[in-house]
């Protein structure tokens, strides 16, 4: 079960509310140290994180086979200051073949959730979980088939971008007012995450220069 998103933060960061870009992850081997891994509930392996480098600065490598873990962390965004989301990912080996919007085929290369807190318990958490989708074209979204507190948002697809570094931006803020009808001024939490739990297939997929900006 993929409930963990609602829920899944681990060490919290004290952020500048008023930086021009809001740097997310370092993808360095302190950070990678320090940030808790959370396995999903049933799944056979961990998702295996590395770190590398290139010509735009360090990266995660996210490879995982009948398996799912996820890294996350506690992450205050100032929303009105800050409200796009700026990721570099790519998908080296994706999952094509499945039907991501139903609970047998909810397995993604790469992930990105973000989480804000609306209530006292973390099952009330309102998640937003953009998708690098191996099956559904970009701008496509859906109720997750586990939770309606999260919901999928495809940012890319292995039908138009196989195994190429692919840089996306979204308004986050209108995001959650578009998909939750929520007007959200602080976001609480951010998490990466690659899963074939569900599939049992392999995926290779990576993460770099994850920041928010004001445009």
């Amino acid at each position: 079960m993929k409930y963990f998103l609602i829920f899944f933060i681990s060490t919290l960061f004290f952020t500048s509310l008023y930086a021009d870009n809001l740097e997310i992850f370092q993808f360095d081997d302190k950070e990678l140290e320090n940030l808790k891994v959370r396995k999903i509930r049933g799944a056979k392996s961990l998702t295996t994180y590395s770190l590398g480098k290139n010509d735009k600065g360090n990266y995660l490598k996210a490879e995982v086979e009948n398996g799912g873990s996820g890294l996350g962390k506690e992450f205050l965004v100032d929303l009105n200051k800050t409200p796009i989301l700026n990721i570099t990912w790519k998908v080296e080996k994706d999952l094509s073949g499945l039907d991501e919007k139903s609970k047998k085929g909810h397995d993604f290369a790469a992930r990105f959730f973000v989480v804000k807190k609306t209530g006292l318990t973390p099952l009330s958490n309102k998640a937003i979980n953009y998708v690098f989708s191996s099956n559904e074209e970009t701008g496509v979204s859906w109720a997750s088939p586990y939770t309606k507190s999260s919901v999928d948002y495809v940012l890319s697809s292995t039908k138009a971008n196989l195994n190429e570094w692919v840089t996306v931006k979204t308004d986050v803020k209108k995001d959650y007012k578009k998909l939750h009808n929520l007007d959200v001024d602080i976001l609480d939490g951010v998490a990466i995450m690659a899963d074939t739990d569900q599939s049992k297939k392999k995926s290779i997929s990576y993460f770099q220069n994850i920041y928010f900006s004001a445009n």
